[in-house]
């Protein structure tokens, strides 16, 4: 067999055994049979590097990273749907059908995907482009980001010779667990739910990060066929899934009310999906009859999305335990009887603060009303206090630190209780997991497990010995030996070049999180500089107030940080600003975010409108300067209207980003 031919072979076998396991969900082979046959694919690659094309299964591990994604117009508009949350407003949409289309029509209904819309482009069955929805008319090319998402096919046979496929990008409930697990022990801020998750995963500029992350996709529309042979909706699913795609599962009816009926069930059963739906979609079926109902300016007639209210359950408290972060907040968590709530087991939520304690007038005994805030986050909404039994006295958060006994202070600025002791343990192995996370300084290898048996056999005490630990004291460790720790090692000098950004994200000032590091380092030529700064200069910084600065000075005043900062700059490691100052086009500008936005995340928007100088509002008022308007904007959409706002879409603020000549 000549090389050619073996590629073929393998790229073939690959192709077919991975979409046996990551869309059928009947893996054929063991996963170690599929890595030694990419292995063997990789090998002859790297050999005939002239023979590596685009849709080849080693092209899904990310390719370089991106300076910006570039625009797509939509060749078929990526439309939205019209919401109803009734099931009067579902027979009210059934009866315009009626009257809008005599005689029999067909409907689908199938589970809405909570994730980030795709548009796929194939060309002679090869994946050519992948775009965001944007507007619906103008979205962003992250093909390169697409290419990492192992359920969607990079190759397909026996189809048109130009097709586009809509479909949702998502993270699964399992990868999304997985990844909040590790946040959590690593003592970062928890990912709010999937599809948020998903969405910065998508955009990541660097497809390895997005490859990292292990989305997935389910297709539910054909927005385009060259062949042009189809006469249903159901048609395209059933040919879009023969030709290799994840098709979302749908049923088909002739009236509205068995529509109902399957609608909701898939309430009922929600929780047995891998995936999050916030919705079902129903849908006129004939293809010849969508056409002529058309669209209205903001959604098509023929479909509506039915959104589920959150699941409610109670349960019985158990106890109330006390949990101290990395930066030495103590958390209360209420531990209840386990109980299933919106896909997955709850035993346990978060409180927040004695605050929140005090207004639900919680107390072990109790029985509580759970909710999972944003469908995943499990938090009690209220006490059903006809259940609480006789004897029960209300809780009260400790006058001393859980983890080492040193006093607690409330903060001047919240409501959160803060250990004062720098030497607590707690504090001690998050901060220096927090030092060394992706985030922070990067340092490969070198997770929540190692770091805590650093700390166990009394290799590091801090953040600054890992710059002085030794290979073979770390080969000597439990599951570590002399490869292991010489990867460390490495991992750990390369460190030293990080920059200042992620230098000062890895101290773990209060406050000054990823954003606020980029853009001190942004002003700042490097640590001393920053140092020398008083709380005037601080606060002439974009994004950084009052309260952040005084985090700052004190942070930098303390004795135990200028000697950590002494280790770490006789050990080498970079104290100068590698970030590229950004203008201030948004100066003096006021934005309001309303609505779903399919680009960005609003915190991406928000901070990327502070980082030109601009402020992210939540209210409108009549010092607005734009209403940054996605899907279903609501109320404040209204008041910018008449107050003659100006609203711009995710193009437009795209645009904005991308062309200083706009504002």
């Amino acid at each position: 067999m000549d090389v050619q031919k073996e590629i073929n072979e393998l790229r073939r076998k690959l192709n077919y055994y991975g979409k046996l396991y990551y869309v059928d969900d009947a893996p054929a082979i063991s996963d170690y049979e599929y890595d030694m046959l990419m292995q063997q694919l990789k090998a002859l690659e790297k050999e005939h590097p002239e023979l590596i094309t685009p849709d080849s299964p080693t092209q899904r591990i990310g390719g370089p990273a991106l300076s910006k994604f570039e625009p797509v117009h939509h060749q078929v508009p990526l439309e939205s749907l019209t919401d109803v949350f009734s099931v009067d407003e579902l027979f009210a949409f059934g009866e315009r059908m009626d009257s809008m289309l005599p005689g029999h029509h067909s409907y689908t209904v199938e589970p809405k995907i909570d994730g980030l819309s795709m548009s796929l482009e194939y060309e002679n069955g090869i994946f050519v482009r992948g775009a965001t929805r944007g507007d619906g008319v103008t979205g962003e090319d992250v093909t390169e980001n697409l290419r990492t998402v192992r359920s969607l096919p990079l190759r397909i046979e026996n189809v048109p010779e130009r097709l586009i496929v809509r479909g949702e990008v998502y993270m699964s409930r399992a990868v999304f667990n997985e990844l909040n697990a590790q946040r959590e022990i690593n003592g970062e801020k928890l990912l709010a739910n999937p599809r948020n998750a998903a969405a910065g995963s998508i955009r990541q500029l660097d497809p390895k990060i997005a490859a990292s992350r292990k989305l997935d996709i389910i297709c539910f529309n054909m927005q385009y066929s060259s062949d042009d042979i189809y006469t249903s909706h159901a048609q395209t699913l059933d040919a879009m899934k023969a030709m290799g795609f994840p098709v979302v599962p749908y049923m088909k009816y002739d009236s509205i009310r068995d529509c109902v009926e399957r609608i909701e069930w898939l309430g009922e059963h929600r929780d047995e999906l891998p995936y999050d739906m916030d919705g079902a979609v129903i849908k006129i079926d004939s293809l010849e009859q969508r056409t002529a109902l058309g669209s209205t300016a903001k959604a098509p007639r023929w479909a509506v999305a039915f959104k589920y209210p959150p699941e409610k359950k109670e349960s019985k408290v158990l106890d109330v335990i006390v949990q101290v972060g990395r930066t030495g907040v103590l958390t209360p968590k209420v531990i209840v009887e386990p109980v299933r709530l919106a896909g997955t087991t709850v035993s346990a939520a978060t409180l927040h603060n004695q605050d929140n304690i005090d207004r639900l007038d919680l107390r072990i005994g109790d029985t509580v009303v759970l909710q999972k805030a944003g469908e995943i986050i499990p938090e009690v909404l209220s006490v059903n206090k006809d259940k609480r039994p006789e004897g029960t006295v209300p809780f009260v958060m400790p006058s001393v630190c859980p983890e080492c006994g040193s006093p607690v202070v409330r903060d001047e600025d919240g409501a959160a209780l803060r250990c004062t002791s720098p030497e607590c343990p707690a504090q001690r192995l998050r901060n220096i997991a927090h030092f060394a996370s992706r985030e922070a300084m990067d340092i490969e290898g070198l997770g929540i497990s190692v770091c805590e048996s650093l700390i166990n056999n009394g290799l590091v005490s801090s953040a600054a010995d890992l710059y002085y630990l030794e290979q073979d004291k770390i080969a000597e460790l439990e599951r570590m030996g002399d490869k292991s720790a010489a990867n460390l090692i490495a991992a750990i000098e390369r460190s030293k070049s990080a920059g200042l950004a992620r230098l000062l994200c890895a101290f773990g000032i209060r406050q000054v999180g990823q954003k606020a590091a980029k853009v001190l380092a942004g002003s700042f030529e490097d640590l001393d500089a920053l140092i020398a700064a008083n709380a005037e200069q601080l606060t002439a910084i974009p994004d950084i107030g009052g309260i952040t600065a005084g985090f700052i000075i004190e942070w930098f005043s303390l004795p135990q940080s200028q000697h950590l900062i002494g280790r770490l700059r006789a050990a080498g490691v970079d104290f100068t600003s590698h970030e590229e100052k950004r203008d201030d086009r948004f100066a003096g500008l006021t934005f309001v975010l309303t609505g779903t936005l399919s680009d960005f995340t609003r915190d991406e928007a928000s901070a990327i409108i502070e980082s030109f100088g601009g402020k992210a509002s939540s209210s409108v008022s009549k010092k607005t300067s734009y209403v940054l308007a996605g899907e279903n904007a609501g109320s404040k959409l209204t008041k910018a209207e008449g107050l003659g706002i100006k609203i711009i879409s995710e193009a437009d603020f795209a645009e904005m980003i991308n062309n200083t000549s706009v504002c």
